[in-house]
């Protein structure tokens, strides 16, 4: 039996794998590994890193797009997001939008994938896109500032989402 605790524990070669549900089916080669989580980044983003690209000075190289409908938009968004419901994508994208600029689309939350759906559509009109990560709910739960019908709006940042006394999670 393995005596080492914490996540750099090594199990003992004599465990069976057939045993252990997480390497039940074994991981992948490191290559094919590093090919899909490199592709991952390329289709994903997530609330912290999108607060942080609007947060600087500039232009943060994108538009975000708030893919739901218009009562979800009025009971909160994200400042200086364009509401394009995934519906009116393909009626509406060219006319709103630059192709040259990529685009990230949200949804409600990591539960919807109305913003996997959105960013679909986009890539079928030729535009390069992303999805934000955790949607709407997560910038609302990492403590984001967000807009609603009554105007600006903020949540204290929630522990089980981000570190409350740092900057970021160092990720």
């Amino acid at each position: 039996m393995d005596t080492q605790t914490g996540p750099a524990s090594v199990t003992s070669a004599s465990t069976s794998t057939a045993a252990n549900p997480v390497l039940r089916v074994p991981p992948a080669a490191p290559e094919a590994a590093a090919a899909y989580f490199a592709a991952s980044l390329a289709f994903h983003t997530d609330a912290s890193d999108v607060a942080a690209a609007l947060a600087a000075d500039g232009d943060p190289g994108f538009v975000l797009v708030d893919v739901r409908s218009t009562a979800a938009w009025d009971q909160g968004h994200i400042p200086g997001a364009l509401h394009l419901p995934t519906d009116q994508v393909p009626a509406q994208a060219d006319a709103l939008l630059d192709r040259a600029v990529p685009v990230v689309t949200y949804c409600w939350g990591p539960g919807c994938n109305g913003g996997t759906r959105a960013a679909l559509a986009f890539a079928r009109l030729g535009f390069q896109v992303k999805e934000m990560l955790g949607g709407f709910e997560y910038w609302v739960r990492e403590g984001f500032r967000h807009e609603t019908w009554e105007g600006p709006a903020q949540r204290p940042a929630d522990p089980l989402t981000v570190p409350v006394s740092a900057d970021d999670c160092g990720c």
